[in-house]
C-alpha cells in the first residue's frame, strides 16, 4: 500500500514538472505558446492608434508565427502588472514603467527602443512639458520668457506617478527648481502640500484635457503623445514658450477642444520609451525572432510604424529612425531621479 502511494505521488511530481516546463516555468518561456499578448499603455489605447498596434502587431505575428493578442489598458499599472505577472509578454511602455515592472520581476527587460533621427542612441529622447492655458501664460513670464516659478499653490494634473514625462521628469524639475521648499515627489502627488491640488490624467491626452477643460491650472504631458492632435501655433517645437492649439478635427478625447491653445513653460528631453518582454513567459526563440525583426530595415521603413510627416504611426520618422537594442543599465538615469 505504502509503494502504492509513493508511486502515485512521484507520478503527480513528474505531471506537475512537466506541465510547468509547458508553460514556460523554467524561466524561460515555451516555444509551443501559440499566442503572444501585447499590453499598451492607456495612451496608445485608444481608437486613433488601433493601425498603428495592428502595423507592430503584424511585424511580431509574423516573425514569430504566432497570433498575436493585444491587452489594453485605462491605467499605467495595469499594463505594468500585466508585464510582470506575465499576462502579457510584451509591453510598449516608458522607461519609468519599465523600472518598476523589472523591479517586481526581474524576468522583465528592455528589448528594443526607438532611436533618435540619427539613428542612434544619442538623439534617442523626446520631451516632458510643463504647460498652462494660454490665457493664463502671462502670469509665468519671467524676464524675456517663461518660468514654473509661478506654479506654487495651483492646480496641478500629471499623467500618473508611474509616467517617466508625465510625473517622474516634471517633478524633479519642479523639486530642483522650488530648492527651498525642500520638496520630495510624494509630496507633490497630493493637494494642500505644494500644490492646491493635484489630478492625475492616466494618460498624456487625459492630463492635457484636464488642463484645457480648466480641471487644472498647470497640466504636465509629453510631447510624443500630443502632436498629433496639435499644431504649432507660436514659438519653436519642443522650446520653453511656445503655444500649440488643438486641431479643428482632432480625434478624442479632444473632439471638442478645437482651437484650445496651451503654452508650454518647460520643456525636458527625456530617454526614448522601450519596448520590454517576460523573459519568462517569451521562449528565447521568440525573443530572437522578435527582436531581429523589430531591428531590421524592413521595420525602419514601414510607414505604419515609423510615420512619415502627414502620416500616422506610432513613431515619427524624419530622417533615420529605428529600434535598436537596449540593455537594463540604459535607464539608470530615469532610476536616479526617483532616489
Amino acid at each position: 500500500m505504502k509503494k502504492a502511494v509513493i508511486g502515485f505521488l512521484v507520478l503527480a511530481l513528474f505531471l506537475v514538472s512537466a506541465a510547468c516546463s509547458a508553460n514556460g516555468g523554467s524561466g524561460s518561456g515555451s516555444s509551443a505558446k501559440k499566442t503572444i499578448t501585447v499590453v499598451w499603455y492607456p495612451n496608445e489605447s485608444g481608437a486613433d492608434m488601433k493601425s498603428s498596434r495592428e502595423a507592430i502587431d503584424k511585424v511580431i505575428a509574423d516573425a514569430t508565427g504566432k497570433k498575436v493578442v493585444d491587452k489594453l489598458t485605462t491605467d499605467y499599472n495595469i499594463a505594468i502588472e500585466a508585464i510582470a505577472s506575465g499576462n502579457a509578454d510584451i509591453g510598449f511602455m516608458a522607461a519609468q514603467g519599465y523600472i518598476e515592472a523589472h523591479k517586481k520581476n526581474e524576468k522583465v527587460l528592455p528589448l528594443v527602443v526607438n532611436s533618435g533621427a540619427s539613428g542612434t542612441l544619442k538623439d534617442a529622447v523626446y520631451y516632458s512639458w510643463i504647460a498652462v492655458n494660454s490665457k493664463d501664460a502671462d502670469k509665468y513670464k519671467s524676464n524675456n520668457g517663461y518660468s514654473i516659478d509661478g506654479i506654487k499653490g495651483k492646480r496641478m494634473s500629471f499623467v500618473s506617478t508611474s509616467s517617466t514625462s508625465g510625473f517622474v521628469v516634471p517633478s524633479s524639475r519642479i523639486i530642483a527648481n522650488f530648492k527651498s521648499d525642500h520638496l520630495k515627489q510624494e509630496d507633490l502627488q497630493v493637494g494642500n502640500k505644494f500644490f492646491k491640488q493635484v489630478v492625475f490624467g492616466q494618460s498624456h491626452q487625459g492630463s492635457a484635457v484636464n488642463l484645457l477643460t480648466g480641471k487644472a491650472d498647470v497640466a504636465a504631458f509629453c510631447d510624443t503623445e500630443l502632436i498629433r492632435y496639435v499644431d504649432l501655433a507660436n514659438g519653436e517645437m519642443n522650446k520653453e514658450g511656445s503655444t500649440y492649439k488643438v486641431k479643428a478635427n482632432a480625434e478624442e478625447p479632444f473632439n471638442k477642444l478645437g482651437g484650445k491653445e496651451f503654452t508650454v513653460l518647460a520643456v525636458t528631453p527625456v530617454l526614448n520609451a522601450p519596448v520590454v518582454m517576460n523573459t519568462e513567459t517569451l521562449s528565447k526563440s521568440d525573443q530572437k525572432k522578435v527582436l531581429d525583426k523589430l531591428t531590421s530595415d524592413d521595420v525602419a521603413n514601414d510607414k505604419g510604424i515609423f510615420a512619415p510627416e502627414g502620416s500616422k504611426g506610432m513613431y515619427a520618422k524624419t530622417q533615420d529612425e529605428r529600434f535598436l537594442k537596449i540593455e537594463d543599465g540604459w535607464f539608470d538615469e530615469i532610476r536616479k531621479l526617483s532616489e
